[in-house]
């Protein structure tokens, strides 16, 4: 396992983050505990859960398995998604963050978390009472680190802009759905994280499972999360297009080429993504554990990575488009 920096700080972190949205859920707790000691035994020393994930069950799950090796972990958990039925359960008022870290300090049962992350956007807070109250917990040595998880590129701004003139702590990272099926970042928070030295953290790398040599035709699938007629991010109409199984076709040929697995293939990928800095993989059982840690140790050719760069790349779109054509004449 080789090790990132995380964004403009000195934290090294391993190329992959165990996720742990499923510990306590599909996950049963001894699955979930024998992922993270592997992970460590690998070299992995990142792992992300959040407050909301399995109501508070996957931080207790990993608090206790990290407990032995707290000083080996990175540990990254998040706040702001409602945790409970009264008005202020939710969002990054002051009083809501502090009563957060609070609770997932006791069920992850540390003194301390590495990464604290804004799960979400709040409309309702303004960002300058939010970051106040993070670099308060800075100063406590509650948190070390502060990052952000699905901003918009002028939210991430914005908070970057404010932690400066403040002097106050800044977003290392940002947490954002990113894979070869879903590269929206590509149109503005890719170049806003390299110019600011924010690393990226791509949840989803596997398209929800579309990556993963599993689906082989447009038709609905009647297994699965696809199956179940979600909203969102991984409804069957968001993600079952021509175009993404043409990057599919593309995925399992190389995965042919390279003996590895599809999700192998799109997970190594990502890694030679300039800005990517560790992505998240997450797994139901041990075969699949093992699996996605089969990314890491080997690298796609050039020929190969930039076929899949290609395939899987935005449509040309103003402004990038005029940015290009004039850059290399205003520089």
């Amino acid at each position: 396992m080789k090790y990132r920096k995380l964004g403009k700080s000195g934290l090294l972190v391993s190329e992959l983050c165990l996720g742990t949205m499923m510990f306590g859920g599909s996950t049963d707790e001894a699955d979930s505990i024998r992922m993270v000691h592997q992970f460590l035994d690998a070299g992995g020393n990142f792992i992300d859960t959040a407050d909301i994930y399995t109501a508070g069950v996957s931080e207790q799950i990993v608090g206790k398995a990290i407990q032995e090796r707290r000083s080996e972990v990175i540990l990254a958990t998040k706040v702001g998604i409602t945790t409970g039925p009264h008005p202020n359960d939710k969002g990054y008022s002051r009083k809501h963050i502090l009563d957060g870290i609070e609770a997932s300090l006791r069920r992850l049962n540390t003194d301390y978390i590495d990464l604290f992350q804004l799960h979400v956007w709040d409309h309702l807070t303004p960002i300058e009472e939010t970051i106040r109250t993070l670099d308060d917990l800075v100063t406590s040595g509650k948190v070390r680190y502060i990052g952000c998880c699905n901003f918009l590129a002028w939210q991430l701004m914005k908070s970057l802009a404010y932690s400066d003139a403040k002097d106050y702590v800044r977003f290392v990272s940002i947490q954002q759905q990113y894979s070869l099926v879903s590269r929206e970042m590509d149109r503005e928070h890719m170049s806003l994280c390299l110019e600011e030295n924010v690393g990226i953290i791509p949840w989803g790398p596997l398209g929800g499972g579309l990556l993963t040599g599993k689906y082989t035709s447009l038709d609905k699938p009647d297994f699965g999360r696809f199956s179940l007629g979600l909203n969102g991010e991984f409804d069957y109409h968001n993600k079952f297009t021509p175009k993404n199984f043409e990057i599919v076709d593309a995925v399992n040929e190389i995965a042919r080429q390279t003996e590895k697995t599809p999700a192998q293939v799109a997970l190594n990928w990502l890694l030679g993504k300039e800005g990517i800095t560790s992505p998240i993989i997450g797994a139901n059982n041990m075969a699949q554990f093992e699996q996605n840690m089969g990314a890491v140790g080997w690298s796609l050719t050039s020929e190969q990575w930039e076929h899949l760069d290609r395939v899987s790349s935005l449509p040309s779109e103003y402004p990038s488009r005029m940015h290009e054509r004039f850059r290399h004449t205003l520089s």
